[in-house]
């Protein structure tokens, strides 16, 4: 079982990296949006066009697929389930707070990011309806695809590598949920490369931090049950 200070240690390390994220997010998205938008602006757009010049009825259907699978809500759900199963199988509250740490960090920087730094949507028609007009960056579908199916890929092979050869594929999520944003004309694809790089550093720092303290809990509970 951890102390108090390791505890306060693991919280004041993902503090800081937290904070370092949002600094370093907020700085991309105002270079990108200030100094950088004659150059990027063109490119970005050009790329989101040419998808859109390329759509059919069936791709516009694998990318309505594609996006919802890392809608919040889902995202946040089936991280939620997996946290509450997993702590009751070790008997731990730590993985429900390792799954907790690692959403709600970044929906925290999410917020925080898209309220200072607002990039209007791409200029094509966007399939996904209802999506704020000037919330483009970053892409909050991206770094739910990341964290959470991440996420579930690191516990279940640091603590279950039994069952990993059955979630491995899970990491293929991102690769579906970035094009079909862009396809959908939801973002730009410095707002996805943006997301991909904060997102995975975030998930790494926050496994790293906490998943081998949720290992040692579930390695001592086996040993008291033997021994018991």
């Amino acid at each position: 079982m951890s102390t108090s200070t390791e505890r306060h240690e693991a919280a004041r390390t993902l503090a800081l990296v937290w904070v370092a994220l949002v600094l370093g997010v907020l700085a991309v998205g105002w270079v990108l949006t200030g100094p950088l938008a004659p150059v990027v602006d063109p490119w970005d757009d050009s790329v989101v066009v040419w998808l859109e010049e390329r759509r059919t009825p069936g791709l516009d259907t694998a990318a309505a697929v594609g996006s919802a699978i890392a809608d919040t809500i889902v995202g946040v759900a089936l991280a939620a389930l997996v946290g509450v199963a997993a702590s009751r199988w070790q008997r731990s509250w730590r993985p429900l707070v390792h799954f907790t740490v690692l959403v709600g960090g970044y929906l925290a920087l999410y917020v925080v990011v898209t309220h200072l730094v607002p990039r209007d949507r791409p200029p094509v028609e966007i399939l996904d309806p209802g999506l704020v007009p000037d919330h483009s960056f970053p892409s909050g579908h991206v770094a739910t695809a990341i964290v959470v199916y991440g996420g579930i890929v690191l516990w279940v092979s640091a603590v279950a590598p039994q069952w990993r050869r059955w979630v491995w594929p899970l990491l293929l999520a991102p690769l579906v949920v970035a094009p079909s944003r862009l396809y959908q004309g939801a973002h730009h694809p410095t707002d996805v490369i943006t997301s991909l790089v904060f997102a995975t550093v975030w998930l790494l720092v926050v496994t790293r931090v906490l998943l081998p303290r949720t290992v040692d809990d579930r390695g001592q509970a086996r040993s008291a049950m033997v021994e018991g």
